[in-house]
This record gives structure tokens, sequence and C-alpha cells, in this order.
């Protein structure tokens, strides 16, 4: 049987999080929501929802899915580890279309591709299209890659993804785990999935702020994988 654990940060998500941990699929043998320094009631409505919760009060991404992993790694490790925004903005029931390729052993990461066609209109900013595109753009111009999307909602073997020694602590943890997968040639998919509006404001697009450090994280992990 195949032991699939699910990590989703979370900031300020009281709103969005029972409806993302109650849509996850039964095959999911453990839900990690790490607290990300949270001021609302994520924590108490995540545990009664029947999450596992870990607190990381260092803010980032990265560090919330680094706290995830390392809780993890002292526990019982999983086969797969997938990804999820607590936002509600993905659909968790197409959870059983990411892990399959793994499963079936045709490869070891998939990531979930934000489609046009599968996406709500106004879930994603001009901004994030934009950054997208030309994140995948550069990629392809200077690694070969397929990948059309930073989507956060992803699949990865274990073993996979210890071996990325992943670091990134902010904006760049999407993308510095696709970069490494292209370095060290793991085969990987995309598969199309569900988007729609989230439920509050993004801590990252919703700003100015935000957007510009998380386009400037994510072309300086392209130029560093370039250079290096």
């Amino acid at each position: 049987m195949t032991r699939i654990s699910v990590v989703i940060p979370a900031y300020n998500e009281e709103n969005a999080i029972a409806n993302v941990i109650a849509e996850i699929p039964t095959i999911v043998n453990e839900i990690v929501v790490v607290n990300n320094n949270s001021t609302d009631a994520t924590v108490a409505v995540a545990q009664a929802a029947g999450a596992t919760v870990l607190t990381e009060n260092n803010k980032g991404y990265g560090y919330a899915c680094l706290k995830g992993l390392a809780y993890l790694k002292a526990g019982n490790t999983p086969d797969i580890v997938v990804f999820l925004d607590g936002d509600y903005s993905d659909f968790p029931k197409e959870l059983n279309l990411l892990v399959q390729p793994i499963i079936d052993n045709k490869v070891d990461f998939v990531v979930g591709a934000r489609v046009k066609e599968k996406r709500e209109e106004g879930s994603l900013t001009p901004q994030q299209i934009f950054g997208n595109w030309l994140a995948c753009y550069l990629m392809r111009l200077l690694f070969k890659s397929e990948f059309t999307d930073l989507g956060p909602f992803r699949a990865i073997r274990w073993e996979t993804l210890e071996a990325l020694e992943m670091g990134d602590k902010t904006y760049g943890w999407t993308v510095e785990m696709q970069l490494k997968a292209l370095r060290q040639k793991i085969p990987y998919q995309e598969i199309p999935v569900s988007y729609k509006k989230r439920i509050g404001v993004s801590k990252v697009s919703g700003t100015v702020k935000g957007t510009i450090f998380a386009g400037a994280k994510i072309i300086g992990w392209i130029f560093k994988h370039y250079l290096s």
C-alpha cells in the first residue's frame, strides 16, 4: 500500500482550511498543516478538521514546507508527498490525478498545471500569469524544460524529494524543486488541474511588495542554476 502524506502551508486561512482538508481523498494517510505564524484561528480549525498541525514561526512558504518535511522524516515517512495550498484555490479531490503516475512508476514528480481552460476567470492575477509564463519560458530556453506552470499543487516521490535537498525558505520553493528536477534529470509530468479564486487575499500576489519579491526570487533561482 502506497503511503501518501499531504503538506499544507497555511498563514491566516481560518476561513478556507477546513474546506481543503474535508475534500482531500481518503487514500491520503496523513494531512500536515503547517501554521506559518498565523494570527487567526487557523490552528484550531485545522485541528478540529483532523489534521496534524505544526507551527513554523519563520514566515515564508519554504520555511513552512521544510518544517513539514522535517516532521515526516522524523516519523512515518511516506512514499509520496503532496503539496497543496491552504486557501481552497486548488481542488483537493484532484489529488488522485497527481499521485497516480507516481504510483504507476511512470514518473517521480508531477506538477498540477493551472491551464486556462480549467481556471476560473480572475483566479490568477495578470502578474501571476505573466510571471509563470516568463519563468517557464526561461526554463524551456535554458534547460529544455516542458513545464508550463509553477503550480503549488504537486506530488513527488519521497526519495526523490530527499535527493533534491530543498533549501529555499520563501517564494522560490516551487521553482527550486522544478529546476533541481531538471538538473537531476528526474522523470516528471504535468497534469492539468482546476483552479478557482482563493478564499481571502493572497499574501504574495495580493501585494505589490510580494509580487516583486516573488518574481525576483524565481528569476534569481533560474539564473543561479543556469550559471552553476
